[in-house]
């Protein structure tokens, strides 16, 4: 029997802006994580490992930040002859040309072309979230069924619960009721943004609806498709009872950092059978100097630490001087804490630089410092405080 033709479509187009100044200069997806990690990492490497090798990555806010880092696809097996990595970016010259205004809205926009490609399943993923899954397994059950949608659900928090797709389960996997954010969750089962469809009468369904809301009110896949696929008995669900962490936010991405800081982290990203590929090696091994203190931390390749670092995370080329503190913590690529200063429940992004005996951060809200931001010696800097870009005043 033949294997199932699938189509992957990484969603890495969105603006991001929960993240605040992590994404005012960088595609969601291209945020780093756990230090040499980008978010989009784990979608790819997901593919990778449930062996399908034709990925489309549809893109539109600084798309050459997230280009940057695919390049070719080769950490993840897509730099092919024949299929492999294709980017996705808006364009014009059709009627279904023009910005990207919601992932439905993406899907009409580029129905021909996933029409052309003939897939027996679409998968549709996010790349905001820490997770690993096989792919290829939600699809075989998909097509083993009668659903026109198979949605890969989760147990999330009650309090967060409002953020996300809701589901009714009904006898079996089947979804009974589907409810876009609502304001009052009725169950704590969410959608985490993973979607198998069957492609044609999918693709069907959304230009049944463009007809009716126009191009502009498809929006999101939550507003009108999941709902009326749900109304007509085609949708189920698929559990998911592994780790899954949504990091679209600023705290849910600080939290994140600490579960992997744990003695036994939720998810061995080294694990030879499931290991988490990125593009690498272009830095030397971190330097640990006589004196320094580090505790319960991540810290990646080219970094030196000669200050103190507990509960942190360190990207690659962060430099703790000595006499600095860092705790509890994630600095990202080229940050730098200057001699006896203190950072504390923090976010750094690319090449901040904290001032001799400055403060940042404390014992409330996480602080984030956007990219290139300086803090002056001596200056303290609330927690829970937002620093941006010293280009955003131009």
């Amino acid at each position: 029997m033949a294997l199932p033709r699938i189509l992957v479509l990484v969603l890495a187009g969105g603006a991001g802006g929960r993240l605040e100044l992590l994404t005012e200069q960088r595609a969601k997806p291209a945020v780093p994580f756990a230090g040499v990690y980008r978010l989009i990492d784990f979608p790819l490497s997901n593919c990778l490992h449930s062996d399908i090798p034709d990925v489309w990555v549809s893109v539109q806010y600084h798309p050459t930040s997230l280009a940057d880092h695919l390049a070719n696809g080769r950490p993840w097996d897509l730099d092919r002859t024949m299929g492999g990595l294709l980017m996705l970016p808006p364009f014009q010259g059709t009627d279904r040309g023009g910005w990207v205004t919601g992932t439905a809205n993406l899907l009409w926009r580029q129905a021909d072309l996933i029409r052309e490609y003939d897939a027996d399943a679409l998968v549709v993923v996010s790349s905001d979230a820490v997770y690993k899954l096989d792919y290829r397994e939600v699809v075989e059950s998909h097509l083993d069924s009668d659903a026109e949608v198979t949605m890969v659900t989760t147990e999330v928090d009650e309090d967060d619960a409002s953020r996300y797709g809701i589901v009714r389960l009904g006898a079996g996997d089947r979804v009974e009721d589907y409810a876009y954010k609502p304001d009052e969750p009725a169950t704590v089962i969410a959608t985490n943004e993973v979607f198998v469809f069957t492609p044609g009468a999918t693709l069907d369904r959304l230009d049944a609806l463009q007809e009716d809301l126009g191009e502009d009110g498809l929006e999101d896949l939550g507003s009108h498709l999941l709902p009326a696929q749900t109304r007509d008995g085609l949708a189920r669900a698929y559990p998911l009872t592994t780790y899954w962490r949504d990091v679209g936010t600023v705290p849910a991405y600080w939290e994140a950092h600490r579960d992997f800081l744990a003695e036994d982290p939720p998810i061995d990203l080294d694990d030879p059978a499931w290991q988490l590929r990125t593009r690498g090696g272009r830095h030397s091994a971190a330097r640990i100097l006589a004196g320094a203190v580090v505790e319960d931390s991540l810290v990646s390749g080219g970094t030196r630490v000669a200050g103190e670092v507990r509960g942190s995370v360190l990207s690659p080329g962060v430099v703790v001087e000595k006499g600095a503190t860092v705790v509890d913590s994630v600095l990202l690529p080229g940050a730098r804490v200057r001699s006896g200063a203190t950072v504390r429940r923090a976010v750094l992004d690319d090449d901040v630089e904290v001032g001799e005996r400055a403060t940042v951060g404390g014992d409330g809200d996480i602080t984030l410092v956007g990219r290139r931001a300086r803090v002056d010696p001596g200056r303290e800097v609330a927690a829970g405080a937002r620093v941006p870009d010293p280009e955003d005043d131009d």
